[in-house]
């Protein structure tokens, strides 16, 4: 989904902003004034190639910073035409030159000292995958960078020289090493754009071979620590069992060899600590493309693929989990289950559900955390616990139904239970990090087994035409009140993510990105763990494919305009989904900000609106 090109609300050009001289006259008319005359300077200024927009000027040092946007026309910036023909290929340029602009800047960061704040210089840190974001848009006129500056001062005094050597002397050398074709290294410029038209290539592959993902021989799965998404040093490099190994032709690489996971159920097994979970790791993100030197560059996924997990203690609202609970022994309906407080069983089972609302095609699953009762019930409990007594119908009973019917597959990593064995299409076995198809060893010991019970009648889709009802009247407080419980029983903590723009100075981990941006609503994000709305807090640290803090503040910002534009008591959760995508799809960024588009903004995927809509209690 590419944005459109102008999304800034105000469009500024040049007969309606200001000269560089005259700014710099103003600012020297209000040195040392008090912090609030900063304020004046908002508007645009032409400078010799590009337009400098001051969209928002900082309250006082030691608030966020002041958002800062430039614009320069296609033609000065002189990129090739083929380079920006198709949306990705823009994409991938924006997360390239947002990167040049942050190492533009580091070494210009603080130079100008003062309190609070003064002198910080920042802009989205990316991080290994490449995301839409609104801190870099190529639109169809002009490129657009937006980023923060925090007003030098000193005290509540300005320091108007230092501001001056800011957007005199350091920003417009950044800028020009930074958006400029003509200064930037063409080959690296080439290479990011073939990349991504290789990466697209293979998505398109997969579809068209029927394939769930691909693992490209050599690829670098384990990460650096559990803090750093890095690749690890002296790891072993990925391998393809001959018998899963495709040779696929790309537009820039050529020919590409790794493991094809084909479309039906897929077992990932072997012992502790062989790289299972690294591998299921490894596709879960392979819904992204990443960047050169990642070491996943070409492992790709189905890019509606869900990450599935039992989420003790949350919210789920007025959702069909029967095909997998039902009869439950105080009556209560499971056609239209509600709670706020779910259980590892029901709140896997809405995540099934949910996943099938959102239109995915695979699954992705880790028996660690998952629900026991949830995924598998052996022979003997079933002798103990008559199927009579047991609401549950556990997912190795409905996994073939879910293919076959619904056109959903599964990558699923087992450790414990070989009830799954059964109903596998493909068996990969990690040995010390490198996989093994034992997929034909498996089916002959299937034979020599009684095979469990791995189908239940009564298998049917929901239909997602319930009005989907949230709002301030639900009981703000309770919500509240509930959120919190949460949060303190899995703790605040953040999951190594790298942290978005940095407009607060905040290192990683908790991005407060507290704005209402002319809307009635605050909002506030933390991480990659919750972000609320007022008041109220959405819980979204159990969704593990959230890639970017920036991606949980535009989830904020998404949720916020449908609470005030779409929400009607009559809508499905999945007509607002679809008017916020296609919204999101029109008008871009601006039309969930207010009098200006914000750095900070990062576009999630489909799944992770969903997510974010279905975990909201108000």
């Amino acid at each position: 989904m590419q944005l459109s090109g102008n999304l800034s609300n105000k469009s500024w050009n040049k007969s309606a902003g200001k000269s560089s001289n005259e700014l710099r006259t103003m600012l020297r008319a209000i040195d040392h004034k008090s912090y609030p005359a900063y304020k004046s300077l908002a508007g645009a200024y032409s400078f010799e190639t590009y337009e400098l927009v001051i969209d928002h000027v900082q309250g006082d040092p030691f608030a966020s910073p002041s958002s800062v946007h430039v614009e320069v026309e296609l033609g000065k910036a002189g990129f090739p035409a083929e380079y920006l023909a198709k949306p990705f290929m823009r994409v991938a340029l924006e997360d390239f030159l947002i990167r040049q602009f942050a190492g533009q800047i580091e070494s210009y960061n603080f130079k100008t000292r003062g309190s609070g704040k003064s002198g910080l210089i920042s802009i989205s840190r990316c991080g290994q995958e490449v995301l839409e974001r609104s801190a870099c848009e190529i639109g169809d006129r002009k490129l657009t960078a937006r980023f923060h500056v925090g007003f030098p001062a000193f005290g509540r005094t300005i320091d108007a020289g230092g501001l001056e050597k800011i957007l005199f002397d350091f920003l417009p050398k950044c800028v020009e090493r930074s958006f400029f074709y003509r200064n930037l290294n063409k080959k690296q410029v080439e290479e990011t754009v073939f990349l991504a038209e290789d990466q697209h290539r293979m998505r398109e592959i997969l579809r068209e071979e029927h394939l769930t993902a691909f693992v490209a021989d050599g690829s670098i799965l384990p990460r650096k620590s559990g803090i750093s998404d890095l690749p690890m040093k002296e790891s072993v490099p990925f391998e393809s069992p001959k018998t899963m190994r495709r040779t696929f032709a790309l537009p820039h690489r050529g020919e590409i060899s790794g493991m094809a996971v084909p479309e039906g159920i897929t077992l990932i097994v072997g012992g502790g600590y062989h790289g299972k979970s690294t591998l299921l790791s490894a596709l879960q993100m392979g819904v992204y493309n990443h960047i050169a030197g990642d070491g996943r560059e070409f492992v790709i996924t189905d890019d509606t693929a869900v990450k599935l997990r039992a989420e003790e203690g949350r919210f789920i609202r007025n959702l069909d989990i029967s095909m997998f609970i039902n009869d439950l022994p105080n009556g209560k309906d499971t056609k239209a289950f509600a709670t706020q407080d779910a259980s590892g069983s029901t709140s896997q089972a809405a995540a099934v559900v949910e996943g099938l609302e959102a239109g995915s095609r695979l699954f992705l699953i880790d028996e660690d955390t998952s629900a026991t009762n949830f995924m598998v019930r052996d022979e003997f409990m079933q002798e103990v616990i008559s199927r009579e007594k047991e609401p549950i119908t556990p997912f190795l009973e409905r996994a073939r139904d879910l293919y076959e019917k619904a056109g959903v597959s599964t990558i699923l990593v087992a450790g414990s239970s070989g009830a799954f064995f059964y109903i596998a299409d493909q068996v990969i076995q990690m040995d010390a990090y490198r996989p093994v198809d034992i997929t034909e060893r498996v089916k002959e010991l299937c034979k020599a087994h009684k095979a469990p019970r791995t189908q239940a009648p009564g298998f049917g889709i929901p239909a997602f035409d319930q009005a989907f009802k949230a709002g301030k009247s639900s009981g703000a407080t309770k919500s509240a009140s509930t959120g919190r419980a949460y949060a303190e029983k899995y703790g605040r903590g953040g999951r190594g993510r790298n942290a978005g723009c940095a407009e607060n100075g905040e290192e990683n981990g908790e991005q407060k990105s507290e704005q209402r941006a002319g809307r009635g609503s605050k909002i506030r994000s933390s991480g990659t763990d919750s972000f609320s709305i007022d008041r109220e807090s959405v819980e979204m640290r159990f969704v593990e494919q959230l890639a970017d803090p920036e991606q949980n503040t535009a989830l904020a910002s998404l949720l916020r305009y449908a609470l005030e534009q779409v929400i009607d008591g009559r809508r499905s959760l999945r007509q607002v989904v679809e008017i916020l995508s296609e919204t999101l799809e029109k008008r871009g960024w601006s039309a969930f900000s207010g009098s200006y588009v914000p750095c900070g903004l990062a576009k999630p995927r489909t799944q992770e609106i969903f997510a974010a809509m279905s975990r909201f209690r108000g």
